[in-house]
């Protein structure tokens, strides 16, 4: 699921006038390392926050996820590798129960 198409104008928008900023701020290293900073806080809060808690608790969802994650071009701030062995994590036995699931999760 992607954003609507108001949600996307808005995001669009927003990206715009931190695109402007950038460049009123070229030569100013200092100041946009400042915008840079914001930036990745704005990243950490979304990805701490509204992101993890709309994670899905199903495993074979979070699967799924994961994979569509991997095939539009992985996550930020996440290396391919790791995410490869995460989801290759997610397929072995569950130490529960020492059972295989029903269905493999192939990707």
């Amino acid at each position: 699921m992607s954003l609507n198409p108001s949600q996307q104008d808005r995001l669009s928008s927003a990206l715009q006038q931190i695109e402007h900023l950038a460049g009123e701020l070229e030569g100013q290293p200092e100041a946009l390392l400042a915008l840079l900073r914001q930036l990745e806080h704005l990243h950490r809060s979304i990805q701490d926050g509204a992101f993890r808690s709309s994670l899905p608790a199903d495993r074979s969802q979070l699967f799924s996820l994961l994979q569509s994650v991997e095939r539009s071009g992985g996550w930020p701030y996440i290396p391919r590798l790791q995410l490869r062995t995460f989801m290759d994590l997610l397929q072995q036995e569950s130490p529960e129960d020492g059972a295989p699931d029903d269905e493999p999760l192939a990707a």
